[in-house]
Order: C-alpha cells, then sequence, then structure tokens
C-alpha cells in the first residue's frame, strides 16, 4: 500500500519498494511568516497569497520519508534569565482609570411645591443709569401734577410720534397727529410697527410724521404698568441654565423672580413704566437655593442651577396634548 510522505512541502504518497533518492521534492526549513510574507526558511522566495505559499515547489530532493519532522523547539528561558528579563521592564505605578458610576435620575418634583423668590444682584451699571434717569425726572418742569388732574403747561402729548405741547385749553382743540404702534428697532433699521416706515438714520426716525390722527394724550390714562413684549433667550452650560431678558433700566425694588424646583415666575419692571412677565414650566429639576438673578443696565438674567448635571432639550416642559375624542363618541 502506498504512504504518505511527511516531508514538508510534498504531501504525496509513494510506494516503499519505488522510493529513490530524488524522488521526493521538498523544503527541509520551516515555514516564515513575516510582515504580510509567507515564505520558508530554506528557499528565498516570498508571497502574500497563503494558496500561493502552499503551492511554492520545494527546494531540495531525496527520500520520501513517513516519519512526521519534529516541531520547532521553543528556546527554553532559565530561571535567572527570567529575572533578568523582569528587571529590564520599565517600572511605574499602575494607574487604573474607572467609569464613574452611573449617575441616579432624580424624582421630578411636584410643580405645587411653594415659590421662593431668588436673590437679586444689583450691578453698578444699573445704579448709575437709575441715579440719572431720577435726577432728570427731578429736574423735568413739565411733569403733570398727578394728585390734582393739573396739566401744566409744556406738557408734552404722550401719543407716540407727536411732538406737540401743551399751551393752555386751546391744545385740545389740536388735531394730534401720531403712531397708534410701537417703535421697533431691529438690525440696524428704525421704524413703527403701524406703518413701517424704516430707515437707518434716528433722526429721521423721530421726525416720521403720524399714521393716525385723533386728539392729544396729555396724561396716561392708565395708572397701572403696561404689559410689553421684550426680546429674551437662554443658553445653558453644564452646570446651570441662563434666562436672559434685554430690559434696560429695570427697577430692583418693583422686579422680583420666583420658583421651586420645576416652576419659575419672572415679573420684570423697565424703562418705568413697561412690565415683562413670563411663567415658565422647566423642562429640568433646579437648585433654587444656589439660583440668583442678576440685574443690569441693559438686561436681566436668571440664572438657574442645575440640580442634575444633564443636558436639556428645551427650556420649559411640553405640556401634554389633551385627550382625542373617537368620531363615535364625538357624533354621539
Amino acid at each position: 500500500m502506498s504512504t504518505l510522505c511527511y516531508n514538508r512541502g510534498c504531501g504525496q504518497r509513494y510506494d516503499a519498494e519505488t522510493n529513490t533518492d530524488g524522488s521526493c521534492t521538498y523544503h527541509p526549513g520551516v515555514p516564515v511568516f513575516h510582515d504580510a510574507l509567507k515564505g520558508w526558511s530554506c528557499c528565498k522566495r516570498r508571497t502574500t497569497d497563503f494558496s500561493d505559499f502552499l503551492s511554492i515547489a520545494g527546494c531540495t530532493k531525496g527520500l520520501h520519508s513517513n516519519e512526521k519532522p519534529p516541531e520547532p523547539v521553543k528556546p527554553e528561558v532559565k530561571t535567572s534569565e527570567k529575572k533578568e528579563l523582569i528587571e529590564l521592564k520599565p517600572k511605574f505605578n499602575e494607574h487604573i482609570i474607572q467609569a464613574p458610576k452611573p449617575i441616579e435620575c432624580i424624582k421630578r418634583p411636584s410643580a405645587d411645591e411653594p415659590l421662593t423668590r431668588l436673590q437679586l444682584k444689583v450691578s453698578a451699571s444699573l445704579k448709575q443709569a437709575l441715579d440719572k434717569l431720577k435726577v432728570s425726572t427731578e429736574l423735568d418742569p413739565t411733569a403733570a401734577d398727578e394728585d390734582t388732574g393739573e396739566i401744566k403747561i409744556g406738557t408734552s402729548c404722550k401719543n407716540g410720534g407727536c411732538t406737540a405741547t401743551f399751551a393752555g385749553a386751546q391744545s385740545n382743540e389740536e388735531v394730534c397727529q401720531y403712531h397708534s404702534g410701537v417703535p421697533i428697532f431691529h438690525e440696524g433699521m428704525k421704524y413703527w410697527s403701524c406703518c413701517k416706515k424704516k430707515t437707518s438714520d434716528f433722526n429721521t426716525f423721530l421726525s416720521q410724521e403720524g399714521c393716525f390722527k385723533g386728539t392729544h394724550l396729555w396724561m396716561k390714562k392708565d395708572d397701572g404698568k403696561k404689559v410689553v413684549p421684550c426680546r429674551h433667550d437662554w443658553h445653558q452650560t453644564g452646570s446651570g441654565v441662563t434666562i436672559s431678558i434685554y430690559a434696560k433700566n429695570s427697577i430692583p425694588d418693583l422686579s422680583h423672580v420666583e420658583a421651586n424646583s420645576t416652576m419659575v415666575n419672572i415679573q420684570i419692571i423697565f424703562d418705568g413704566e413697561k412690565e415683562f412677565q413670563q411663567n415658565l414650566q422647566l423642562w429640568g429639576v433646579i437648585d433654587v437655593q444656589k439660583s440668583y438673578v442678576n440685574l443690569m443696565a441693559t438686561k436681566v438674567e436668571v440664572f438657574m442651577r442645575k440640580a442634575e448635571p444633564m443636558t436639556w432639550a428645551r427650556l420649559d416642559l411640553p405640556q401634554p396634548a389633551p385627550p382625542q375624542q373617537n368620531s363615535t363618541e364625538a357624533q354621539d
């Protein structure tokens, strides 16, 4: 029976009676795999393809052999040599970095918690601006006597865009030409919301003739504060959320911000008679004790410290949509 040859690179079957010197073509060396190249230690041919490596013809002729070639013996490392190798390794203090423990989400408190007034911090710039306004008000001789309702000579008309002043009873018979809207300043342009004649020059804006006709308004009809829209936005950091309200000359004695863990109510009185109001149910949870309000000459900043380090998707919490009734129920 034929016998399998175990010479490396041969792998053929042979008959012992016909096995002569030169019948086997094989590799006396061992396979070498280095830097993606494959070959034999006994010859110089190298290839990157494994199939091509298996097909490399032997470089030596001899007898077929039915004995498996011995496996390459790994050199033994003596104990003393092992110690030397260990000593050669760089020594350093092992630093194990552990992942932070997951933060447990805080249970959302009830919105019915009692509200707390946040601390007001008044900037030096606002104090100076309010002092200047106070001095100019005291020096204004045209102010009306609010207690008696008497209109003093020289009182200016309160209608927007009207430059007339009170000169006596005959002034009440004059036609007042004014703007019924509000002044708007946006991206360098100035105009009235009622007629929208835009200009970039402030003096030209002041001289725009009114688009409505009526009677002069020497005194404000209402003695309360007028709620007006005011530009505002918000931004956040990892530790807090800040609401910026662009209200000039806010009055500290009349302004306040109340909040609990999930609600904030803002009331800012600015420019003497204007009022900004906003009530929000917050998207996240805040630490009321570490939150405060900065009052500055040009804006108001409400800083709210986050109770948990997470990113807010938005400022306010969306209200759940009312349940929709089925068409059959609606018909009933």
